[in-house]
């Protein structure tokens, strides 16, 4: 049994150090940058690449987060039909007690699936919209110089699920982003970094992700949809 401790304790060692080294070769400090107007163009720059005022104008978007949880989303009227496993909520964003919970097709009172959906909502949608929302209330957008070209740090300094969170837009030479790195709350190590080059124009002209590439797999967004 002794001997058995031994190799089980060898094991959690060989683990630890694996973990530690992997932790020091991967984690990145926040970049410093510079706020003000250069920050703000370049947001600007991302922005028009993206065709903001076609994402502006598209009512409905429909997508779905790893085929697990699907979206209707009406912008116009600030409610989204959001769809789990036995669950479906009618969720409005900006008043969230007028919203209505089905478990089972059943309508019922519940606190927690209503908290859930409006917890993956903001988790869900923000891999979908998040270059549409850089002039948002409670974003702090820096200008970044990184390997040589203009990046934009943008972080969130209130509102959503995680305030506190930072991402680096990484774009090319139009203003279009390719890729971020973010420095968020859930994950351990700063600096993991996730593509953004799987566009495409959906029927109202608005240009959204379909998945992102990352180094623990891909995130599919399934079957994206805009329109009015």
């Amino acid at each position: 049994m002794k001997k058995l401790f031994k190799i089980l304790g060898g094991l959690l060692l060989i683990g630890a150090v694996v973990l530690a080294v992997f932790y020091y070769k991967n984690n990145e400090s926040i970049p410093t940058g510079k706020k003000g107007p250069e920050a703000d163009e370049l947001a600007t720059k991302m922005l028009n690449a993206l065709n903001y005022e076609a994402y502006k104008n598209t009512r409905f978007i429909e997508w779905s987060f790893r085929g697990k949880r699907f979206y209707k989303w009406d912008k116009q009227e600030n409610i989204v039909e959001v769809s789990w496993d036995e669950n479906k909520v009618t969720l409005h964003t900006k008043e969230p007690g007028k919203s209505i919970v089905l478990i089972n097709g059943k309508e019922i009172e519940d606190k927690e699936t209503l908290q859930k959906s409006i917890d993956y909502f903001n988790n869900d949608s923000f891999w979908l919209v998040a270059p549409y929302k850089v002039f948002d209330d409670g974003i702090e957008r820096k200008l970044v110089n990184y390997e040589g070209k203009d990046a934009l740090l943008v972080t969130y300094t209130t509102g959503g699920s995680t305030p506190g969170d930072s991402y680096l837009w990484i774009l090319d030479e139009n203003g279009k982003p390719t890729s971020y790195k973010m420095w968020v709350s859930i994950i351990p190590t700063g600096g993991t970094e996730a593509s953004w080059n799987d566009w495409v124009t959906t029927e109202s002209g608005a240009i959204l992700p379909t998945k992102h590439k990352m180094t623990v797999g891909i995130l599919d967004l399934g079957d994206v949809k805009g329109y009015n």
